[in-house]
């Protein structure tokens, strides 16, 4: 009896020693945005309303998303690399702050009640991959659909934008910060968009 005992512990013993060892969940966030340089007077006299972006499928969850080939026919999620909120909402915060930064307006924010008079932007993430490069290494495609309307709806950019950045080693941090400088890319783009339209609504 007692044999049997010691057998049925060991037997458990390297049956524990054999488990798989689950990786841990790592977060990411995106690197602080390069500085803008802020207008001389805003070139808005409305307020700037940046809504939640959209976006569908893939892009809506949480997990880095990541091409097995390098036209990203094929893609698939991470499981433990995650960011630390949605893509839609870290790409929406990034783009007020930019906005900000650059004093387009005096107000720039998330929320303003439907009737207060305001520019309204919104977004839609159809590309945020990390893409293998032929040879070795990655690199951080993103596209957006970027609109923004006037007070009275009318559509004063409207329009994609898409950039591609490499990463510098090929580590996720390195593709992260690849992410960040593709969206300084196109948010510069769009404020450069914007602003062309910002005289005739200036006050």
């Amino acid at each position: 009896m007692r044999t049997r005992a010691l057998v049925l512990t060991a037997t458990l013993a390297l049956a524990g020693c054999g488990a798989p060892v689950v990786p841990d969940f790592t977060y990411y966030r995106l690197p602080r945005a390069q500085p803008a340089e802020p207008l001389a007077a805003p070139a808005f006299a409305d307020p700037l309303v940046v809504d939640a972006f959209s976006a569908d499928g893939l892009y809506a969850d949480q997990a880095l998303v990541y091409a097995l080939d390098p036209d990203a026919q094929q893609l698939r999620q991470y499981h433990y690399q995650l960011w630390t909120d949605p893509p839609v909402r870290i790409l929406q915060r990034r783009l007020i702050a930019s906005l900000r930064d650059t004093q387009l307006s005096a107000q720039v924010t998330d929320e303003l009640p439907a009737s207060r008079p305001a520019v309204r932007i919104s977004g839609i993430i159809l590309r945020f991959d990390r893409v293998p490069v032929p040879g070795g290494g990655w690199n951080a495609v993103v596209a957006l659909k970027l609109r923004a309307d006037a007070r009275d709806g009318t559509p004063m950019v409207d329009d994609y934008y898409r950039a591609e950045e490499a990463a510098a080693d090929a580590s996720m941090k390195a593709t992260v910060d690849a992410y960040g400088s593709a969206l300084d890319s196109i948010y510069a783009q769009f404020k450069a968009d914007l602003r062309k339209h910002g005289g005739a609504h200036a006050g």
